[in-house]
């Protein structure tokens, strides 16, 4: 019987690896409590979900889109756009800040030398050694 749905598939998905993956998505749906468009006639969650691609109750394009869905681990979600005028004035604040920060306060960083720094790591200890490792 599967045979004879996997035949009829083909049409459908060309690919078969595809179909492979498109039918064990479908099947493990059916298996977590989901509606099956085809009358079971006593056959398993695999051969349902065949018979539906085959059938064409279920669009393969949809079901795709489904399992990529399922895989993805991180889903970016489309935030609306604020308008124009919020834009400009969050950049124009922005600016504004930092050209305020640039002339209240001139940021130095403390500089070392090369051979500051090999004293310094002369002068480490190294761990000691203990049983555990």
């Amino acid at each position: 019987m599967a045979r004879v749905t996997v035949e009829d598939c083909i049409d459908k998905v060309d690919n078969r690896f595809e179909l492979v993956l498109l039918a064990g998505h479908r099947a493990r749906q059916i298996s977590q409590g989901a509606p099956i468009t085809v009358a079971r006639d006593n056959d398993k969650n695999p051969v349902v979900a065949l018979r539906e691609i085959a059938d064409e109750t279920l669009s393969p394009d949809d079901l795709k889109e489904d399992l990529i869905h399922s895989l993805q681990k991180h889903v970016e979600v489309d935030e609306p756009e604020a308008d124009g005028e919020a834009i400009a004035d969050q950049t124009g604040a922005a600016v504004a800040a930092t050209d305020a920060d640039d002339s209240e306060e001139n940021i130095t960083f403390d500089r070392m030398t090369e051979e500051d720094l090999l004293a310094g790591i002369e002068g480490l200890v190294p761990p000691e050694k203990s049983d555990d490792y």
